[in-house]
């Protein structure tokens, strides 16, 4: 008897390998699924301006890099003594104007030389609900905790999404033309906008990225959403929320990202990465002993064998073997 619903994802006709450079934006879920690839040593732009939960916030950021423009002055704020800007979230802040506009420049800049080089943008769709400022009137990333009569909330349309998709997609493609576009809705709950809320706005990103595949040969799908919804499906997968994925969730859905997009080579360094992290991460009984020195030895042979960056590994365990004491 089957107590779950698995599907099979297609294989992917191209790979990403050890030195590919990526480009993950979105919501919360983008965080998670970046934090990985960062881990297995995978170059690339990963949440350069924060979490952002909106289609067109995502756009406007692209476009603003690939434009080389300055973002709208329009909307910069000041809030409990730090410059905010509501095109982006409150983790990229400064103590003044200034400071934080020239910090702007900094990141639209790397991320525009980023994106001539990536192999693939990833882009994590969260919400259909978009606000727009009144005062301006454009639609916002973020309220920053403002007032809620500043801003007047709308649903996003499917048509919009993709005209606004198609767009940025031309200027990704004169940047970059080998450049591949990966879209997926994050599986993350905005229980906030409600139950019934939140399952209008996931089913309008969801169409969204369907007929962006379709009409886009460059542009793939990947169904986290579904496999948290659909695969999983049981409150076990979810954190104490019972908002976003459990760590097993979270892992469970790397793995089939795995599968489907590493090249072979790339998914045995995971497994080889997979064992020297856990060795790393190993603290013995007796430290000071010659059998923890040759332990770490052969962890530093292991770790120049590699093909990646691993200075910062290496500088540990130099400082660990310069540390043991017989």
């Amino acid at each position: 008897m089957n107590f779950r619903t698995e599907f099979t994802i297609p294989v992917s006709d191209w790979k990403l390998a050890l030195d590919s450079s990526i480009v993950s934006m979105g919501s919360c879920f983008a965080e998670v699924m970046g934090t990985r690839l960062q881990h297995y040593k995978i170059g690339g732009s990963y949440q350069p301006f924060g979490t952002l939960f909106s289609p067109l916030a995502l756009f406007n950021l692209l476009s603003y890099a690939l434009k080389s423009q300055e973002m709208d002055s329009r909307l910069f704020l000041e809030r409990e003594g730090q410059w905010l800007h509501y095109d982006l979230h409150s983790s990229i802040s400064g103590k003044s104007k200034a400071e934080l506009s020239e910090l702007i420049t900094i990141k639209l800049l790397n991320l525009k030389e980023t994106l001539t080089r990536a192999q693939v943008v990833i882009l994590t769709l969260g919400s259909a609900w978009a606000y727009q400022l009144n005062d301006t009137p454009v639609y916002v990333a973020n309220c920053h905790k403002q007032p809620a009569r500043m801003f007047t909330r709308d649903l996003l349309s499917v048509k919009a999404i993709c005209k606004e998709f198609g767009a940025v997609y031309s200027l990704l493609k004169e940047a970059n033309p080998s450049i591949r576009i990966l879209l997926t809705v994050s599986p993350v709950r905005h229980a906030k906008d409600g139950m019934m809320d939140n399952s209008v706005s996931k089913s309008i990103l969801r169409a969204a990225c369907h007929y962006l595949v379709t009409d886009y040969v460059d542009v793939t799908y990947f169904p986290a959403y579904e496999l948290l919804l659909d695969d999983l499906r049981d409150y076990r997968f979810y954190s104490d929320d019972l908002v976003h994925p459990s760590q097993m969730a979270e892992q469970y859905i790397f793995e089939k990202f795995q599968q489907t997009y590493f090249s072979p080579e790339l998914s045995q360094f995971v497994k080889d990465w997979d064992k020297l992290s856990k060795a790393l991460n190993h603290r013995p009984f007796q430290q000071n002993s010659p059998s923890y020195q040759s332990f770490l030895e052969k962890l530093k042979k292991d770790l120049l064998r590699l093909p990646v960056d691993v200075r910062a590994e290496l500088a540990e365990v130099e400082t660990r073997l310069q540390n043991i004491r017989f």
